[in-house]
């Protein structure tokens, strides 16, 4: 009984098809708190608050889950501004989504798509 147990759980962990979005938490003091709603084909999934540091970003990561076809919609709704982005699964498989304040006060979110995981170098 214990093996099948184990078994089933190794099964769903492998089969279980998820995208991985890493949200970067600014260095700029000016948008911390910055409240961001995620959505998948237009249904809200997640908010994040961004917290603002001095020193190197930090990350939150969430797991979105992944249709039969592997086409999606990421959208990333900040303030009145929503930002869209065609994502195919497995080609984009981990996401990394980053806000960015310009110079005349408007909040641009950009995003970094790739197949593989991310990796920090130092």
């Amino acid at each position: 009984m214990k093996k099948l147990l184990i078994l089933l759980i190794v099964l769903c962990t492998l089969g279980c098809k998820k995208y991985v979005v890493s949200f970067e938490q600014p260095t700029d003091m000016k948008l911390d708190n910055l409240k961001l709603e995620v959505f998948l084909d237009k249904k809200k999934v997640q908010d994040i608050n961004l917290k603002a540091t001095n020193t190197l970003p930090g990350y939150e990561t969430a797991e979105l889950p992944v249709s039969d076809e592997g086409k999606h919609v990421l959208q990333v709704k900040v303030k009145d501004t929503t930002f869209s982005y065609n994502v195919n699964y497995p080609e984009d498989r981990y996401i990394l989504v980053t806000a960015h304040l310009k110079n005349n006060g408007k909040i641009n979110i950009g995003i970094l798509k790739q197949k593989y995981l991310f990796r920090v170098q130092r």
